[in-house]
């Protein structure tokens, strides 16, 4: 089949050649961008009077054709097209002959490619920010039915000082108001039009672009062209967002691995989202939480990749710019499956409060606490300090936690004791007392979920 760029060339290329070079097998999922850009050109071009507003409504009539053709089925994309772009073009030219012909005018296929992949993508970011603020609701929902549940928290995956769970739920919500931020950056950079750059120097016909710029939802236009079709920092940029997002799920992943485990238990997850073992009846796997740690490699390797094609370029337009579809929307699709899984995860694992709060006592991560108590006594920390890791090392020796120690017990160690000492050491009195704003008490607990709520609506 000869192409629509013979000319220069017979446009008869080698068949291997010719499955090396097509795109359509990936690009034809922006069918509706590119259909919905080509009715703006059109519209333009007639506006600017380089052809007649009857020829603009002919070919804007024939690409609407087609689309509802495509979306009903009534037409197939043809595979053996070299891309999506010329697909559509062939098609309107068989229907409408040489009107169909006009429509490529002061356009070339490098600023209409850039102009689907910015137009794709922002309804991308769209719906990946739509999966994050329902994570988020599920979170803010967990988060406050749990503002009061005691947890250890840790540092070097060791036990620290208690925390509430909902506190914990909390941190991953601040990660995750973070991502939505830096999508909608990424957007604002995104939403500016390449069209009308043209090959990479312009046109000579006296086009307007912000007109189709506007007419697009774009926010106004590249004002370079060999910037407008030789960059593709817009994509590099949502798929470091991506990438980071997939971090913070990945990180989550680790401890609901860790915290469904036996060894912790401190949640249970759904039969929904867990799996069994094909040889182990006992088996309850957190797959779907090993997937999201898993795929974040994955959309990892399409930030790498993108940014090793693009390193090298020279200006303008290189074919191998080609190869910055499949890795952006293979990332994409990624985080969209992932992101529905993990708040369904998220919204029916049940929280084992009780082992929480154990794991809490026997990590004497109260133990600061009654430091504190000794020098508001009037005792030195330093001596407190030594004080609190003796009564420590003597439960560990009993198997015994400091809640348990008889009054005579303390008073063995020092006179200062009194019975007041166990309302200080008591966990939910130790979250309480962490006042400070961003801290774990239940109120600063609920002042963060107001936060998130109000930044959700």
């Amino acid at each position: 089949m000869a192409k629509m760029w013979a000319g220069r060339t017979d446009g008869l290329t080698d068949s291997l050649a010719d499955d090396f070079n097509s795109s359509i097998g990936f690009d034809q999922r922006m069918y509706k961008q590119d259909i919905t850009g080509s009715m703006a050109h059109a519209a333009m071009l007639a506006a600017c009077n380089i052809i007649t507003t009857d020829e603009a409504d002919t070919l804007i009539g024939g690409l609407e054709e087609i689309l509802s053709d495509i979306e009903s089925g009534k037409l197939e994309i043809d595979m053996t097209c070299e891309d999506i772009h010329m697909f559509v073009e062939q098609v309107l030219t068989e229907r409408l002959g040489d009107v169909g012909k006009k429509l490529h005018t002061a356009r070339s296929r490098n600023d209409q490619v850039a102009l689907d992949v910015r137009m794709y993508l922002r309804e991308e970011v769209d719906t990946i920010s739509s999966y994050i603020r329902e994570l988020l609701s599920a979170l803010v929902e967990k988060a406050d039915e749990h503002k009061t549940t005691i947890l250890p928290g840790y540092t070097h995956l060791q036990r620290a000082q208690p925390i509430v769970f909902g506190h914990h739920l909390m941190a991953y919500a601040m990660m995750l108001l973070r991502d939505l931020d830096r999508l909608s950056d990424c957007r604002k950079r995104m939403n500016i039009s390449p069209i009308g750059c043209c090959a990479l120097a312009g046109t000579t016909y006296a086009t307007d672009r912000r007109f189709e710029a506007e007419k697009l939802g774009f926010d106004g236009i590249c004002l370079n062209s060999l910037d407008g079709v030789s960059d593709r920092d817009f994509a590099l940029e949502l798929l470091s967002a991506l990438s980071i997002l997939m971090m913070h799920l990945s990180r989550f992943s680790e401890e609901i691995i860790l915290w469904s485990s036996w060894e912790f238990k401190f949640i249970e997850l759904s039969n929904a989202y867990t799996t069994g073992s094909s040889i182990m009846p006992q088996k309850k796997n957190s797959d779907m939480a090993e997937l999201v740690r898993g795929k974040t490699g994955r959309v990892y390797g399409d930030l790498l990749s993108l940014l090793t094609t693009l390193k090298g370029l020279p200006l303008a337009y290189n074919k191998d710019m080609q190869e910055d579809k499949e890795g952006v929307f293979d990332a994409c699709d990624t985080v969209k499956m992932c992101l529905p899984v993990f708040t369904g995860m998220i919204s029916t694992m049940t929280v084992c409060a009780d082992n929480m709060k154990a794991a809490a006592q026997k990590g004497f991560i109260n133990a600061t606490d009654l430091a504190d108590y000794l020098v508001k006594k009037g005792l030195p920390f330093r001596t407190a300090y030594k004080i609190s890791g003796q009564l420590v090392a003597k439960c560990i020796a009993e198997g015994k936690v400091l809640e348990t120690l008889t009054l005579d017990e303390y008073k063995e160690f020092s006179p200062v004791f009194e019975d007041d000492l166990y309302g200080e050491i008591d966990l939910l009195t130790c979250v309480e007392k962490r006042i400070s704003e961003g801290g774990t008490s239940p109120q600063s607990v609920e002042a963060q979920i107001r936060y998130v709520k109000e930044k959700l609506q």
